[in-house]
């Protein structure tokens, strides 16, 4: 949830951020580290990047 006067690097250091940031960074390497060897694999790894997308995004929306 964005505050009012939020800043982006305000954002970024915030312990929520870093943690989900974290989060989804370590989920994507995992998927790498145990290989890709089926459908569910790839279901994993869109569904980490797309909460690292949402993240990163989160950053871009602050004015």
């Amino acid at each position: 949830m964005l505050k009012g006067n939020e800043t982006r690097i305000g954002k970024i250091l915030s312990i929520e951020w870093l943690g989900q940031t974290l989060a989804s960074l370590c989920w994507i390497i995992s998927v790498f580290v145990y290989e890709i060897e089926g459908p569910g694999d790839w279901l994993q790894l869109g569904a980490a990047s797309f909460w690292m997308m949402s993240n990163i995004s989160a950053i871009f929306s602050i004015k």
